[in-house]
Formats: C-alpha cells, sequence, structure tokens
C-alpha cells in the first residue's frame, strides 16, 4: 500500500505529549513486525524555533507554507481555546481541505479546525471540559459531547489525551487495516479498539473489586465467544445479576451499551479475518457472529460503509475464496 506522507503541527508552548502522539502511532519505525513506517513531517506555524510547554525547544522544523505535500494534516491541540489561531494556519488548512486531504484535530485542536470553518455542519467532539464552550463558540459545529473521537471522513476530530491514540489507532486502521492497527496497539500496550462512540470517562465506576473482576472476566469471555449468540438475561446471569443492574453496570465499565460493544468487537474480529485469510465471506460471518452472509454485509455498509469484498480487496489486493 501506498505510504501517504503525514504533517503535524507545531506551535509555540505545545505539550511534548501531543506532539509526540502521531508519531509514536505512525512514524516510529516497527518494519521488523511487518508494520509500515509513516513519513511524518512536523510543521512550525511560527518563525524560529518552536518552544514548549515542558521548557525545551524545537529545531529543524518545516514551514508552514510548505504544507501543500501532505496527505493527511493533523493538529494535534491548541495552546489556549480563546485564543484565535493565525490566519495563515487557518488559510493552509482550507487550502489543503480544498484539495481532498484528510485532516484532524486531536482534543483542542478541533479549535483550530472550527476556526477554519471545516467543522461548519459536521459532527464533532474535543476534550469534554470544553465541548459546551466549542458547541457556543462555533454554534454551527454539530458538537459530539461525550465520545472519543469522530470520523465525518476527510475530517476528524477527538476527544482529549488518551482519545488521541484511539483517533490515530482509528485513522491507521483505516490507512492499513486492523492487523496493522492491532500490532502497533499491541506495540504501545494501549487497547487495540474503542470506538469512537465509547465515553470519554466513566462518571460512576464501579464501587466492588469483585464486581469489576466479574466484568473483566466476562468481557474476556465474551472476546472468544463472539460467534455465539447472547442475551442480556443470560449475560445477567453469567455475573449474577439482574438484567437492570447488569445493563447499567455494562454501559459504567465499558461506556456503551451490550449491543454496540458486541457489534464493535464482531466487526473487528470480521475485519482481522477478511484481511488475515482467504475465507468465504459466510463462514466469516458465522465465526464473527453475525449469523449470514447478508447480515455482515448490512452492517459492514451501515459502519464502515463499504463491502466486506470491497474492504478484503483494499487490504489483501484479491477476492477472497
Amino acid at each position: 500500500m501506498q505510504t501517504t506522507e503525514i504533517a503535524v503541527i507545531a506551535f509555540n508552548n505545545i505539550s511534548p505529549f501531543h506532539l509526540s502522539l502521531p508519531w509514536v502511532v505512525f512514524g516510529e519505525d516497527r518494519r521488523d513486525g511487518g508494520i509500515p513506517r509513516g513519513r511524518i513531517r512536523f510543521y512550525k506555524i511560527e518563525p524560529g524555533v518552536v518552544t514548549t510547554s515542558a521548557g525545551f525547544a524545537l529545531t529543524g522544523l518545516s514551514d508552514i507554507a510548505e504544507l501543500d505535500q501532505a496527505g493527511i494534516i493533523i493538529v494535534p491541540s491548541w495552546r489556549n481555546p480563546h485564543e484565535l489561531p493565525p490566519e495563515p494556519l487557518l488559510q493552509a488548512l482550507r487550502q489543503v481541505s480544498q484539495r481532498g486531504a484528510i485532516i484532524v484535530g486531536l482534543c483542542l485542536g478541533s479549535y483550530v479546525l472550527a476556526a477554519a470553518g471545516l467543522l461548519d455542519g459536521r459532527k464533532a467532539t474535543t476534550h469534554w471540559m470544553w465541548t459546551a464552550d466549542l458547541a457556543g463558540r462555533y454554534p454551527l459545529v454539530q458538537v459530539e459531547q461525550n465520545v472519543l473521537y469522530v470520523d465525518e471522513g476527510q475530517i476528524i476530530t477527538s476527544a482529549g489525551v488518551a482519545a488521541g491514540i484511539d483517533c490515530c489507532l482509528h485513522l491507521l486502521r483505516r490507512l492499513y487495516g486492523a492487523e496493522i492497527a492491532n500490532r502497533v496497539a499491541r506495540r504501545m500496550v494501549v487497547p487495540p479498539h474503542r470506538q469512537g462512540g465509547q465515553a470519554q470517562y466513566i462518571e460512576h465506576p464501579l464501587n466492588k473489586s469483585e464486581a469489576v473482576d466479574r466484568f473483566a472476566l466476562l468481557l474476556e469471555w465474551l472476546q472468544t465467544n463472539l460467534d455465539q449468540p447472547h442475551t442480556l438475561d443470560a449475560l445477567a446471569e453469567r455475573v449474577f445479576m439482574s438484567r437492570r443492574t447488569f445493563t447499567r453496570h455494562f454501559r459504567q465499565a465499558t461506556g456503551t451499551t451490550v449491543g454496540r460493544w458486541l457489534l464493535h468487537q464482531r466487526l473487528a474480529l470480521a475485519r482481522r479475518l477478511l484481511e488475515t485469510t482467504s475465507a468465504a465471506i459466510d463462514l466469516i460471518a458465522f465465526q464473527a457472529g453475525f449469523g449470514s452472509g447478508l447480515n455482515l454485509r448490512q452492517q459492514f455498509r451501515k459502519e464502515l460503509k463499504t463491502t466486506p469484498s470491497r474492504y478484503r480487496r483494499e487490504f489483501r489486493g484479491d477476492t477472497g475464496a
């Protein structure tokens, strides 16, 4: 697969963590594990060296005027939600948007995309502490207040800090497939896939360690038994809870519903099988718990905007068995 150049925007007083996050996901050399290394360049929006919030400075960065070469632009944050980004940066983002580049705003980087007008009429998110402010400041943006990231195709935005990792892994999955993204996640020792609609944080975590242990064991068991049908009543009985209590605790433990969690786990498994095997679509549908090839195709169209066959061709270059 062709490697796309990724541009990361740097600015004075940037957090080193935010700046390094895209590099850790896309740029580190992991070719020994069969993982393609992305071409990443860092671009500055101000003259001279770039300062960081940690007190050290950055040199050797490209100028924002050269941004037109990148196919993906990542704005890893922004130093102050109340400060309007400089016009040269906003104009550069508008220009690359017009030629079809993918633009990503991590954490407060969503404010930069909003200031450029790129989020008008789109769904977007940012750090949970600033979602209400973003919605009030930019009323044309449909702000999702409690999700990890939002993928609108050409424009992707994420919540704060760790959610940026989930967002970058999601983009890596779009570019190279689920298997590559899972390998990178394993190297980073982070969850391989947290869907964008999962909650940014859990307001009321489970109080009893015994309940936490039961849920952890249940989730592990479900991931190895996705091919089986599961009902709320059967799952609740497995952790010795009523259906109502189980539903409430499951959302508190995972940030989503049982149905959505199972769907995304099954889609992730189906994607891996499509990438790594030549099994027939109907067999993969059975192994991933969709029951039939028709149901698998319907869920792929609805959730991934593609078909299993097209997905396989994109990541394997063949049509399978």
